[in-house]
């Protein structure tokens, strides 16, 4: 039998939806900063969406860190999630049919870890429970 999560759905929905937005979110920073993250992981629980990257970090931006620059990179970092943040909301709510209310993004230097935060006015729903899907 197979297990399920707490919001009614298989594992394997969950898993698929969230490869599907780390895909899509490493995708719009490749776009954005011309690299996208090396590792990307989705943690989706109900009406919250958490995307942990790491290893996103520019060339430049490692070259700045060497220089002690901590805080320009952090600014900089940012500077780069302000202007994805349509892009990475619109991902997100075509990929899990539900309005993003609000959007966070936090960054570290070390390790190079980032992490986006979308919380929804829904709970996820997979590909199989919409009307327009099913066959």
């Amino acid at each position: 039998m197979p297990t399920t999560s707490t919001d009614g759905f298989s594992r394997d929905d969950h898993g698929q939806m969230a490869a599907a937005i780390s895909t899509a979110v490493v995708h719009v920073f490749s776009e954005h900063t011309g690299r996208g993250p090396t590792k990307a992981r989705t943690t989706i629980d109900g009406t919250t969406v958490v995307v942990v990257l790491h290893d996103s970090m520019t060339k430049a931006e490692r070259s700045l860190v060497e220089a002690g620059k901590h805080a320009e990179v952090l600014q900089l970092r940012r500077s780069f999630q302000d202007t994805m943040r349509d892009d990475l909301v619109a991902v997100v709510e075509r990929l899990t049919a539900s309005r993003v209310n609000t959007f966070m993004s936090a960054n570290h230097i070390a390790p190079d870890t980032a992490a986006e935060i979308f919380l929804l006015d829904s709970r996820v729903v997979t590909a199989a429970e919409r009307p327009s899907e099913r066959l």
